[in-house]
């Protein structure tokens, strides 16, 4: 199921702001939903949101256009790769609808490769650009899914972020999307925790509880 669209008039400008803290392409891809368990804020409102996405994330210094079609068949293949991401995090095994829509995507040709003064870059195919930049996103799903990494994919465990990510971590035990960002603000609001506990010790605390 696609995500509803919010109107723009009931999200803040900051929530519409795309976010590349997942550690693989096809999780910030995911990412183009906010706020999931509350808001559900669409970030892929119209075909130049999915163009400028394609640019942010490095993918393609000039995007192909995108139609509506185009863009309707983008958020299917989100909603699936964030069903299978859950499904894994969950030890259950994806269903089968939704590595279809991630195989039909995955089987167009993607974008290609080339060399660009001893660099690396992707470019548009000669035609149908659209299918072979979202086959790029779908290709790094499955690369995902199936590889090492699949079992180190992991939820933020922020009560206000819940972003999906790839934990790289040595001991693979790592909590946040971001330590700087959600990691920053928890130790942040522990600290506050802390300072008013020992500004405010509870009732009772520092009386005696003995004879007198």
């Amino acid at each position: 199921m696609n995500v509803e669209a919010t109107p723009p008039g009931e999200v803040p400008e900051e929530e519409l702001r795309f976010n590349f803290r997942s550690g693989r392409l096809c999780l910030a891809f995911v990412a183009t939903v906010g706020e999931r368990w509350r808001g559900n804020h669409e970030r892929l409102r119209e075909p130049a949101d999915l163009a400028r996405w394609y640019r942010e994330a490095g993918l393609l210094d000039r995007p192909p256009v995108i139609t509506s079609a185009g863009l309707d068949t983008a958020r299917a293949l989100r909603e699936a790769v964030h069903r299978i991401a859950r499904a894994l995090i969950a030890g259950r095994p994806p269903a089968g609808a939704d590595e279809a829509v991630v195989n039909a995507a995955a089987a167009a040709p993607p974008l290609v490769p080339v060399l660009d003064s001893g660099a690396a870059r992707l470019v548009l195919p000669s035609a149908d650009g659209q299918e072979a930049a979202l086959s790029t996103v779908a290709r790094d799903a499955v690369d995902l899914f199936t590889g090492v990494g699949a079992d180190r994919i992991r939820e933020c465990a922020s009560p206000t972020c819940a972003l999906l990510f790839v934990d790289t971590s040595r001991p693979g035990r790592r909590r946040w999307c971001s330590s700087t960002a959600c990691g920053g603000k928890d130790r942040a609001a522990a600290y506050r925790r802390r300072r008013a506990a020992d500004k405010n010790p509870a009732d009772g605390a520092d009386q005696p509880t003995g004879p007198v």
